[in-house]
């Protein structure tokens, strides 16, 4: 590892000074799980790393008028552990029990898993299936955008050489909304994902009225499976071949590769496995609530 400059900005406002004299000579460290071996062993050299740890603007979980806000540096612990995420998102600390070890869970936050944008983050299906936004902040001010416009391809986000990831929304519609997740690796524990699959549902009146399906590890980044939701919505509750139907329609819109890991058409199998098993658990949540 070379050597490089190090700071600590203790504001987002000093922060956002900083990189707007650096940029994009510089790398942001969070929990460093990535960070720290693309340093030790990739091609990054930086001039300067600054460290994201004491900026408060990026901390905390809490309920806004808006909806749940996440703070970019909340960690996949926190996440575990939250009274709020519990009560407003319990899919997502599903998720969350799934990324690496615990030493893992401990370092890295969440949004250095969504910046990082590989196919197989696990952050990303739950929030695709909950419509979050995410908030990013740059010397041009702020914007938000739809979680699935920040995917663009892998290892490549909407953020500009010269914004980061502030926090992600989860709008107040969609709190509470029953949602499950479910990923398939080649181990239980401290495995990439070969698929990820989340959902979520909405009922009234023994019918579903929205569905969301989100796939991760099948495409370039993380999709929503939107012609498989569409076969379900409007469909009664107790149409349990609608689910199979969606499921099987989930298969034809992601775009599975062969790899060392497995092979495309493995991989398809587990697509219909898992959309129908995360569509028939939030339906069950959604029904019983």
């Amino acid at each position: 590892m070379r050597s490089f400059e190090y700071l600590a900005p203790g504001s987002l406002n000093e922060l956002l000074e900083v990189i707007r004299d650096r940029a994009p000579d510089f790398k942001l460290l969070a929990g460093g799980t990535d960070l720290l071996v693309e340093l030790k062993h990739g091609p990054s050299d930086p001039k300067l790393v600054m460290d994201l740890s004491a900026v408060p603007e990026l901390k905390g979980i809490e309920e806004t008028p808006l909806g749940l806000r996440i703070g970019a540096m909340v960690t996949h612990s926190q996440i575990q552990q939250s009274a709020l995420i519990a009560e407003h998102a319990p899919a997502m600390m599903a998720a969350a029990a799934t990324i690496g070890a615990v030493q893992t869970r401990n370092m890295g936050t969440i949004g250095g898993n969504l910046v990082t944008c590989v196919p197989s983050l696990d952050s990303g299906p739950v929030l695709v299936a909950l419509d979050a936004q995410v908030t990013v902040a740059g010397v041009h001010g702020r914007r938000v955008l739809a979680i699935t416009e920040f995917f663009v391809g892998p290892r490549q986000t909407a953020l500009a050489p010269d914004e980061l990831l502030i926090d992600i929304l989860i709008p107040t519609a969609m709190l509470g909304r029953a949602a499950a997740f479910r990923k398939f690796g080649l181990r239980k524990g401290q495995a990439l994902a070969l698929v990820n699959a989340a959902a979520s549902i909405a009922v009234d009146d023994d019918r579903i009225i929205e569905a969301r399906i989100a796939l991760g590890a099948v495409a370039p980044t993380v999709i929503r499976a939107t012609d498989g939701e569409r076969v379900i919505t409007g469909k009664p509750t107790d149409d349990v071949g609608a689910l199979r139907e969606a499921a099987a329609v989930a298969v034809t819109e992601a775009r599975p590769i062969d790899d060392f890991r497995a092979s495309a058409a493995y991989r398809r199998e587990l697509i219909a496995v898992g959309t129908f098993r995360v569509l028939e658990e939030a339906l069950a949540l959604a029904t019983s609530s």
